[in-house]
């Protein structure tokens, strides 16, 4: 069952939770327990999520995962940790920037693998602004969430992007490349 019925309460419970994780985080060095009872059957349910953690606008750490496999508040819980610090792109947050941070939570749909006979079969199926991507070949693997498209608006350099990403070169392609799609819930 998808996530797209999270109310604004529910919304309101997971960012404060990825909140208190982080500050848990800061004294005891590990994710915030959890205790599922606390929570109703939506929130307990399997989900996948990331959390972005931002300073300044700036990316401070982006951590998650694409399949659900464990409760939708632990997953938030031990990803707002991770990325603020487990990212292996930046240091750990510091007691100093946690007041300062912008949290953003990304809850995913499941990935449904998208048809194409080529390239441009690919692009003309890719939905601009909505659909969070991952491309496979191989061993290379790359995603994008929904979000990215603010940065990269045409579906051309979306996935050149998520190529170099997924570590291709942003011109290859074979029949070995699979894509699928996702939406998530932001908030």
């Amino acid at each position: 069952m998808p996530f797209t019925e999270l109310s604004d309460v529910d919304k309101k419970i997971l960012r404060q939770l990825a909140q208190d994780s982080i500050h848990y985080g800061l004294q005891h060095h590990k994710p915030l327990p959890i205790n599922l009872s606390d929570y109703n059957e939506t929130l307990t349910r399997q989900g996948a999520s990331f959390v972005t953690l931002s300073l300044n606008h700036q990316l401070r750490g982006c951590i998650g995962t694409l399949e659900a496999y464990q409760p939708l508040v632990k997953d938030i819980a031990d990803h707002a940790f991770a990325a603020a610090f487990q990212d292996p792109r930046f240091p750990p947050v510091t007691a100093e920037e946690e007041p300062h941070l912008e949290l953003h939570i990304s809850v995913l749909s499941k990935p449904v693998p998208i048809e194409f006979i080529d390239e441009k079969d690919l692009l003309s199926k890719i939905e601009p602004g909505i659909d969070g991507l991952i491309l496979e070949d191989s061993y290379h693997k790359g995603t994008f969430l929904p979000s990215v498209w603010e940065q990269l608006p045409s579906a051309d350099v979306f996935l050149k992007h998520l190529k170099l990403k997924a570590g291709l070169k942003q011109d290859d392609w074979n029949n070995n490349i699979r894509v699928y799609r996702y939406h998530t819930t932001g908030f």
